[in-house]
Order: structure tokens, then sequence, then C-alpha cells
């Protein structure tokens, strides 16, 4: 494999927050706490390794090892977990939902960007210890969101009339996914590794959450990532606190709102990715994850009959904790309260939100960590490379959208220039004249000359469009392969991360595919790599 890059700001998939997130644009500096570059990160080591307890390391390491119980691992990802109770270890997270066999690519990208962050750490900090971590989004309730993946263009989803966190949903119906996946794959080597990896992760293990550690542990064990469910009791129990903060007093609310505000000034169309509710925890019951409301006099859990006092709240929330739910706001806040974090990697998306919540950090008293992009990726084969060089395009040229793209390429087919610029300046040349001329006569002249400008300017853009449209129906085969190849590489019209799944790819590459990527993936390039394979 080999890897090129290209600025975020150059190409169109790309949210103005994030570009100007990754560019250090000042303006956004009041919004985060130290740029995630290699030095920087000293400071960040500093303000953790004074907030972070040895009695929270104990506590993390003996919930990890109960995690793990069940589990066949490498020695390198246990000594990680061993790692965790010493005061100079620190965690790199990344997130996310427990998606069908990973979902999209990107999956696959975020936990690379983990194990390259901790790699670099650890060559640049020789003192200290960085365990990858991928946090399980386990009580997260969207199933229409998780329960699919494609492969070759093709939709591979799971059924199931399941309720509540994800994490707890049964794999008993996943066979059928499975002889849908086991026929789309083919024949070959690689392929029987991902049915194996498949039928191994989904159909021997009890639950999604199970599913799931097993799938990326068996990907990404050598690596030492561990895994983590933050649903869990006895890590609940060091959140207690903080539910309070947000059942009572609104804490989040109050200062995300302000945040968000605080963007929309500085430039209006940075997007506000999470809005604030009054009360950011949901309650799990065996039947679902519910919002608790709080009314007059009470709280209720919606959709349900369940009601509570304050006082009752309160009790439940110290007697049960695993059955309050942080929501997308508030789980950030438990991740740092429970990991000794220095940096949370993630999409654009998640980094736009967790702008929104340095302010909320601040007024708990939790240091903020380092907000890191992950890598994105577009893996381009040997072949469509070929494709690529005989059609005379550039990598640039194929984040263009398609009609732009066609459209540059039979300008540059074309035997003479599409562009009727030097019309346009000697027609503007000549009304420069008349108008001088008009001038000097009354207002009803000066108008016709006017009109007559504009209408003969139009004509012109007329005319070279007509010209365009009808070269480009002369060069129709030399566009359509573009088509063709630009669609293989933006599948259903979206950065191939946001749609492709792994197996694609596995099924070339086989077991090196993790590896490679890897290899030349750089965490701390702050661009899109195109990756040839």
């Amino acid at each position: 494999m080999t890897a090129t890059y290209i600025p975020y700001k150059e190409i169109r998939f790309f949210s103005k927050l994030i570009t100007d997130y990754v560019n250090e644009e000042e303006k956004l500096c009041p919004f985060y706490n130290n740029f995630p570059s290699l030095l920087q990160f000293k400071k960040q080591i500093n303000e953790k390794e004074y907030d972070f307890s040895d009695q929270k390391r104990n506590t993390l390491v003996a919930s990890l090892k109960r995690q793990y119980a069940e589990v066949k691992t490498t020695p390198k990802v246990l000594k990680n977990i061993e790692l965790l109770s010493k005061e100079n270890t620190f965690t790199i997270t990344t997130g996310h939902q427990l998606s069908l066999f990973t979902g999209h690519l990107y999956f696959i990208y975020k936990i690379i960007s983990v194990i390259n962050t901790a790699k670099q750490l650890s060559d640049f900090y020789t003192d200290y210890h960085f365990v990858p971590v991928y946090w399980m989004a386990t009580e997260d309730h969207d199933f229409e969101e998780i329960n699919h993946f494609h492969l070759s263009n093709r939709t591979i989803s799971w059924h199931s009339e399941q309720k509540g966190a994800i994490g707890n949903f049964s794999t008993n119906t996943l066979e059928a996914v499975f002889q849908t996946f086991d026929k789309a794959i083919g024949l070959g080597k690689n392929a029987d590794a991902l049915r194996t990896l498949f039928n191994d992760s989904y159909l021997k293990n009890n639950n999604l959450a199970e599913a799931t550690r097993y799938l990326v542990n068996a990907l990404f064990e050598e690596y030492g990532v561990v895994i983590i469910d933050g649903n869990d009791k006895t890590l609940k129990q060091q959140f207690i606190s903080y539910i309070e903060d947000d059942l009572l007093h609104s804490i989040a609310h109050k200062e995300v709102t302000k945040t968000i505000n605080k963007l929309q000034i500085i430039d209006k169309n940075y997007p506000i990715q999470v809005n604030p509710r009054e009360i950011n925890i949901f309650y799990l019951t065996k039947d679902g994850r519910h919002r608790i409301v709080r009314t007059d006099n009470s709280f209720e859990v919606h959709d349900t009959t369940i009601r509570f006092s304050k006082e009752s709240i309160l009790e439940e929330l110290h007697t049960y904790p695993e059955r309050f739910s942080p929501n997308v706001l508030l789980r950030p806040l438990y991740q740092e309260i429970i990991l000794p974090n220095l940096a949370y990697i993630g999409g654009g998306g998640e980094i736009a939100y967790w702008l929104e919540l340095k302010s909320f950090f601040k007024a708990e008293k939790v240091p903020f960590p380092m907000l890191m992009l992950r890598n994105s990726a577009m893996l381009i084969s040997k072949l469509q490379a070929d494709k690529l060089q005989k059609l005379q395009l550039s990598t640039h040229d194929l984040f263009l959208t398609p009609n732009d793209l066609k459209n540059k390429k039979a300008q540059q087919l074309s035997e003479f220039p599409i562009d009727f610029s030097p019309q346009r300046e000697v027609l503007q040349q000549q009304f420069t004249a008349l108008h001088e001329l008009a001038f000097h006569t009354d207002i009803t002249f000066l108008n016709a000359v006017k009109a007559q400008e504009v209408r003969q300017l139009k004509g012109l853009d007329i005319l070279e469009k007509r010209l365009l449209k009808a070269q480009k129906r002369k060069y129709s085969n030399e566009l359509e392969r573009i088509t063709t190849l630009q669609t293989e590489l933006f599948p259903n019209g979206t950065l191939q991360e946001r749609f492709a799944n792994f197996s694609d790819f596995y099924l070339t590459k086989g077991n090196n595919l993790i590896s490679e990527l890897v290899a030349n993936l750089d965490p701390f390039k702050y661009q899109f790599a195109i990756v040839e394979y």
C-alpha cells in the first residue's frame, strides 16, 4: 500500500467547522483544550495525571478483568489492562455503535487511529505507557443505524423486534444474516476467513456486546486494543454525582447552550451537531431505553408509566446506577471520569459535538481531552489507479461533483476551448464605450444599453453551455468511463468510508488489510488519505 494526502478543505465532504479546526483557526481556540500535536500531549498528560486517582485506576482494571473473563485474547491486551493500574499509563480512546460486522469502513479507521496514536506517543514519551481503547456504545438504542452493512453495493440487514440497549440484543436470529453473507462473498481463502470471523463473532456469542467485543478483538488484538463496555454498574457508581447534577441542575443544558450560541456568533455556517436537553439521561428497562423528563413535581420516564419524586429518583440512582444511561452529550463526560484518557478520536460529526462541551467539562471540574479527527481514507485498487492514469485524471479531480468532473474532462478533450471569456471581454469593452455615450443622453437610452448588455452576455452564456453539452455528447464514451470509475470509488454518491464495509477489501488483501493500513495511515497528518492497495 502507498498513501498520498489531500487537505480536507480541498474536498467537498467536510464541514467548515472541521476544516477550520484541523487548520487551527484561532477563532476556535476557546472551544478546545490542547490541539493534538505530539508536543502538546505533555500538557494533557500533566492535567490528567493530577486528576486521575489510583482508586479510579483500580476500579477500571477490576471492571475490565471482569469484562474479559471469558475472552481469549493476546498477552499484549492483558498487559495493557494491567498497565492501566499504573499512574504513568494513559488511554487514547475512540468509540462507536455496535455496527453489524463493523458497518462502515470508517469503523476500522477509527481503531487504527487510536492504535497509531498510542504507538507514536509511546515512541515519543518513553517514560509513559499509552493504551488504545475502543469504547463500545452498548447502551445505544438506535437499531436502524447499526443493523446492516454493505457488501459490493448489496445491503445485508438484520431484522429483529428486540427493544432497548442494543448491547443486550440476542444474536440468536443472526443465522439468516450469516447465510446471506455466506452466499455473497463467494469462494477463496479470504472468503473462508471472513465466514469464520462472522460465525465465531455472532453465532457463538449470546448478545451483540459479546459479539462485537469478539469481532474487534479478533481484528485488533495483536495491537493491544482494549475494549470497554461502559454499561457496568461498578463504573457507573463513579458517575453518580454527575448524573445528579444533570437531573437536578441541568448543567449540561446551560453550558452547552451557551457554547452553541458562541459558535453560531463566530460562524453561522458551523453546524449545531447536538442540541442539549434539560435532562440528558436515559432510564434503562428490559423493554427499552427511555428519556427521563422533569415535570413540575416529579421525574417521568418517557413512554412508560414510571414516575419518580426527587427523593425516589436519587435513591434509585444510588441503588441502581446501572439503570441510568448518559446520552450523546453526557457520555463523553462519563468516559473521561472512568478512563485516564488524553484524547478522543472521532469523525467530523463527533468532533463537532465535542467542540460544544468544553465549558460543560469546566463547570464539572473535569479535564477536557484533546480532540483528534480520525483518519479518513479512500482505498483504490491498482486496476482503478491505472484507469485513473489512463483517463488523465488526478485524485483531486475525483472529488469534484459528477457533473463538474464531466464538464472539466469534456473541456480537456475538446480540440478547441469551451470558454467564451475572450468574447465576453470584447463585448464588455464595446458596451463600456456605449455606456460612455449613453451617459451624455437621457436615462431611457442608458437603461436600454444596460438591458442589451445583459441580454447579449446571457446569450453568450447559453451558447457556451450548448457548446459544452455538444462536446459532452461527442465524448460520451470517455465520460462514461469516468462516471463508472467515480461511482466505484464514491458508492451511493458519498465517501467510500461512509458506505463500504471492510469485507470488500479483505476479500482481496486478507489478513494484510489491517496491518498495511496501520503501516500507512498517520493519525497526526490531518488530511484525507488516498491509499493504493
